[in-house]
């Protein structure tokens, strides 16, 4: 379907065009070669870590930290229902048991209270997301584990450049995962990454997504033997999608000041539709708006969706319970009692917002909403 005013654009311009040109001309290093090297270098200077190692996908990145990690069989990771099943899926991915923990309504992240009642003697880590560019309660969340031996993985694939005060996510946790799909703050169509301060971490991250190859030279321009020293997998990401990757991350501070200016002045023009509620977040916290994510009451919130996909506007829902997806539910027989998640997933809509969405677009949803509420809801 093509629609009038879609869920997400992609924000691009022509230095992205030129740096994915520039590295398919030199005929070389399409797999691996120095732009690798080069957006590493620059997430991790953006985010504020030592390290920054890349991936074919924010999913592959989020299993090879599991794996760099030690986690492993029987152990237990605590995760919300509440996010892309990825995020689930990682601890199945090395045999570990995800273990589902409710949300709270600030900013729809782990509760840290319900965390804590999760906690078990086989617990080996946390994976609390930032859902939709906003950061969750992570402070709260870290002083739950705290001297309990148990990791902090943040899944930030939704929020890279958001902050707490002047600190970003990602610089919380042992380890965080970033992603570059297409719909992601910036993107380089798939793609993803771990970000680390610990040196162990990153060396063993490019054993995984490599083969297990000690990367003494590179594989492709040399002739020396290279050495398998571990189990590994092929999760690396191409040096033709680093050089887009480049180009994003150098006008990613415009990109997050366009989405903000956007979300403001959509909140402005929906805070008299008192059936909408529009997002919100705690006052020290600086949200990226990867999601413009809506609540609406849940006997109505389908009934809306048709309405604008009627007229040509595309909404979402971010997300429907993990729990109580089919594989979950009835292949692996779970059953959860997760009353704010399920609560907040029948209410949840997202609207329309990408950095290029021009005001006359932002009002013909808004309008539409309004005619909806006044005639239909």
């Amino acid at each position: 379907m093509t629609w009038k005013i879609p869920l997400f654009e992609i924000c691009w311009d022509y230095s992205d065009i030129e740096n994915v040109s520039e590295a398919i001309r030199r005929g070389m290093y399409w797999a691996t070669g120095p732009d690798i090297e080069k957006f590493e270098s620059g997430i991790a200077e953006y985010i504020g870590t030592k390290y920054a190692i890349v991936f074919n996908s924010g999913t592959s990145a989020l299993h090879a930290v599991l794996l760099a990690h030690g986690i492993k069989e029987g152990d237990e990771v605590i995760v919300p229902s509440f996010t892309f099943i990825a995020t689930a899926n990682a601890p199945l991915f090395v045999g570990a048991i995800p273990i589902f923990a409710d949300i709270e309504q600030k900013t729809f992240g782990l509760d840290p209270e319900d965390v804590k009642e999760k906690i078990t003697h086989k617990t080996r880590a946390v994976i609390p997301i930032h859902y939709g560019g906003c950061p969750c309660m992570i402070r709260e969340l870290k002083e739950t584990v705290e001297d309990r031996h148990i990791l902090v993985i943040e899944d930030a694939a939704e929020s890279f450049g958001a902050r707490i005060n002047d600190r970003k996510v990602g610089t919380f946790g042992d380890s965080a995962m970033l992603s570059f799909c297409q719909n992601k703050i910036i993107t380089t169509g798939e793609g993803g990454a771990i970000v680390t301060n610990s040196k162990e971490t990153c060396e063993k991250l490019k054993l995984i997504r490599s083969h297990g190859r000690l990367e003494t030279r590179d594989y492709f321009s040399s002739t020396e033997d290279l050495d398998y020293v571990s189990l590994g997998y092929n999760f690396r990401m191409s040096t033709i999608t680093a050089a887009l990757g480049i180009s994003q991350l150098e006008k990613v501070d415009k990109i997050i000041e366009m989405r903000r200016k956007n979300a403001k002045y959509m909140t402005e023009e929906l805070e008299h539709t008192k059936e909408v509620i529009t997002p919100s977040h705690p006052k020290d916290y600086y949200h990226v708006y990867q999601l413009y994510a809506t609540r609406v009451d849940a006997n109505i919130r389908d009934t809306l969706m048709n309405y604008l996909a009627d007229r040509g506007v595309m909404t979402k829902i971010y997300f429907p319970p993990v729990h109580l997806a089919h594989f979950y539910k009835n292949e692996l027989k779970y059953e959860c009692n997760l009353p704010l998640t399920e609560e907040i997933s029948r209410q949840i809509l997202a609207l329309p917002m990408y950095p290029t969405l021009i005001r006359e677009k932002i009002d013909y949803v808004v309008e539409e909403i309004r005619t909806f509420f006044r005639e239909v809801g």
